[in-house]
């Protein structure tokens, strides 16, 4: 199918609920799991779009939608039990989605990679109206997960530094991606912003409450900082899992490139959250000089050689493979003595 330009399209940041695969006894109950959940969201988005109107573009999942995240289990048995293969039938299933509804369907889930068999990644990914994954981004930072930075040389052989931040320039805009917690990592967006990036597709699963919470300025301020759009999208909260439901619900919301919420909805299962990205407006603004256009603005040179200089969180400590978890909180607080001994902390 044809995917033709457009300056002006609808986008709805979908807040579903997350069926965790973590309780499940092996590999072919999990990818089970997983199906049924597909299978609900190829209904809940076809509802959507029958109710926003064919112009809906673009459409945005919570993160580790398919799965929840990893409790108690080791690095192999998660990536046995609830990774994705790079070309498997998970991404193949969301792929006929996005072919049957003509959108660019966006989300993040955990992914093996053949380059580093011993570790897995948390991935978002956005695929077009063809079927085909356009855009592949690895969180860069985690608290218990291996990142591209963990296995830093031999992540940059391979895939290169605009791999590590792509941005994929399609037909509704030049899309990037940012994984959860990420909207607190100014860096991450910035870099994206620098390679052209106009719409941040945020899948993540948090809490959410009246209070404006650090994430939720995070996300403003990413938005006017880049002069981008944010699509936020959250989990409707998290079922099969220890962890109460409702801990990570509500709040998904789509923010424009002023800092405006164009659109949020409250708890539970909702397609409230959806909204018009204008990117003719928004290209114009880019392009008008003033005070407000902080991108024209920015003098890079005045921050590269303290970034340059300054080593706080080590690269490279998982090329050697699958570590226990605890290698995850020891590193931290290792990096947290070297950072207080150095006075800088």
């Amino acid at each position: 199918m044809a995917v033709i330009a457009t300056d002006s399209f609808r986008t709805l940041a979908l807040q579903v609920t997350c069926h965790a695969v973590n309780q499940a006894r092996d590999h072919q109950e999990a990818r089970s799991l997983m199906q049924k959940t597909i299978d609900r969201l190829a209904q809940q988005i076809a509802a959507s779009i029958a109710f926003i109107g064919p112009d809906c573009r673009l459409v945005v999942l919570p993160e580790y939608f398919l799965t929840g995240f990893p409790l108690a289990e080791s690095l192999t048995v998660w990536a046995e039990k609830a990774c994705l293969e790079i070309a498997g039938p998970e991404y193949e299933a969301l792929g006929q989605i996005a072919q049957e509804k003509n959108i660019f369907l966006a989300g993040n889930a955990y992914e093996l990679d053949r380059n580093f068999p011993k570790l897995y990644f948390q991935a978002c990914f956005v695929i077009d109206p063809s079927g085909s994954v356009v855009l592949r981004y690895r969180r860069l930072n985690s608290m218990f997960a291996p990142t591209p930075h963990d296995v830093w040389e031999r992540y940059l052989d391979c895939y290169g530094l605009d791999g590590v931040f792509p941005v994929a320039k399609t037909a509704i805009g030049n899309l990037a991606a940012l994984a959860s917690e990420e909207i607190l990592y100014p860096e991450v967006a910035r870099c994206l912003a620098m390679r052209g990036a106009e719409i941040f597709l945020h899948s993540t699963s948090e809490v959410y409450g009246q209070a404006r919470s650090p994430k939720e300025a995070a996300k403003i301020t990413r938005a006017v900082e880049n002069m981008a759009y944010v699509i936020s999208a959250n989990t409707a909260g998290i079922a099969n899992s220890p962890i109460p439901a409702a801990s990570v619900d509500g709040g998904s919301k789509i923010i424009d490139y002023r800092g405006l919420v164009l659109a949020e909805t409250g708890a539970g299962e909702s397609m409230a959250a959806f909204a018009e990205i204008d990117l003719a407006a928004l290209r114009q603004y880019r392009r008008r000089p003033g005070l407000n256009n902080l991108l024209s603005r920015q003098r890079f040179e005045l921050y590269a050689d303290s970034y340059r200089q300054s080593h706080f969180y080590p690269a490279n400590t998982m090329l050697d493979g699958e570590v226990d978890r605890k290698h995850f909180i020891q590193t931290q607080q290792a990096t947290i003595e070297r950072l207080a001994k150095l006075g800088v902390i």
